[in-house]
């Protein structure tokens, strides 16, 4: 009897020593874990900081072996220099016009096509949305070629309807919107009808606003990837001045002598509206991305 009551009192410790082993473990790998993220994290932010650096630095600072992440001269010549060499402004307002152009297209006709094919019923819709998923699959430089050959046969070069036009809407837009659609009650659209409401009252009236956080989402990819386009502007672009940032900066890579102070003052420029909107726009960003799972 009494070697029974001793048999747990002799376990506890061994258990109390295994969850202490385990718990250090888990413990290990939280640390190891947070060093992997945290080099990834300095990984990706390191080139940004030294663009930044170098767009303050004197161009034969630049140039020295071996280079230094941080001025020994702090100077703001490159900032100058940008907007007297170049119509920046110019490119600024292009860029500006031209991503926010396509964001607001692409986003009407996106929603529109992605609750046609998440909301309503018709013959050859699953087709339909699998011909979108193909194209999300085809790269763009297979299909920029026979882009530019209708944009010229329609006269529209050097103008902000050739590079608007053909980015009026997305697979990925249509894509990722109709995955969200489908995760919103379809009680909400049977009500409505049953009220009298048509089929554009329900996507303007109760689908947009409850879509607002994937709207917000694809509002800023779309942005952010019409912003940063440097193939598109520069092939439907001859005129300087309907060049956008990206391009407009290749005007400083000359054959033998690439100035890189200016280069890296307008790559800062260009990134500042981008990570302004990115602050304005996080939240519902994030949300976004959290909200925006695959349904079928």
């Amino acid at each position: 009897m009494s070697q029974a009551l001793e048999r747990p009192t002799a376990v506890a410790p061994a258990t109390a020593t295994v969850m202490s082993r385990a718990t250090q473990r888990d413990s290990r790998l939280r640390v190891l874990l947070f060093l992997i993220l945290a080099a990834f994290a300095v990984a990706m932010v390191f080139p940004f900081v030294w663009m930044v650096l170098t767009a303050f630095k004197p161009e034969s600072t630049i140039v020295k072996f071996p280079p230094q992440l941080w001025p020994t001269g702090w100077t703001l010549d490159n900032f100058t220099n940008i907007w007297q060499r170049v119509p920046f402004g110019r490119f600024f307002v292009n860029s500006v016009l031209f991503a926010g152009g396509v964001m607001l297209i692409s986003l009407l006709f996106d929603s529109m096509t992605a609750y046609a094919l998440a909301r309503l019923r018709f013959p050859g819709r699953d087709a339909i949305f699998i011909f979108v998923l193909i194209a999300l699959m085809i790269p763009f430089q297979v299909i920029f070629i026979p882009l530019f050959v209708t944009v010229h046969d329609l006269g529209l070069l050097n103008s902000f309807a050739g590079l608007i036009i053909p980015r009026a809407t997305n697979a990925f837009g249509i894509f990722m919107l109709r995955q969200f659609f489908l995760t919103l009650p379809r009680e909400l659209d049977e009500a409505a009808r049953i009220d009298g409401a048509g089929e554009f009252y329900i996507y303007s009236r109760i689908i947009l606003p409850l879509s607002g956080p994937a709207i917000a989402t694809l509002a800023v990819f779309h942005f952010m990837y019409n912003w940063n386009d440097f193939l598109w502007p520069l092939l439907i672009t001859s005129s300087i001045d309907m060049r956008t940032l990206p391009s407009g900066l290749a005007l400083f890579m000359g054959q033998h002598v690439v100035e890189y102070g200016v280069i890296m003052a307008g790559a800062a420029l260009a990134l500042a509206p981008l990570f302004i909107a990115f602050l304005f726009a996080q939240q519902y960003f994030v949300r976004g991305i959290a909200l925006s799972g695959l349904k079928e």
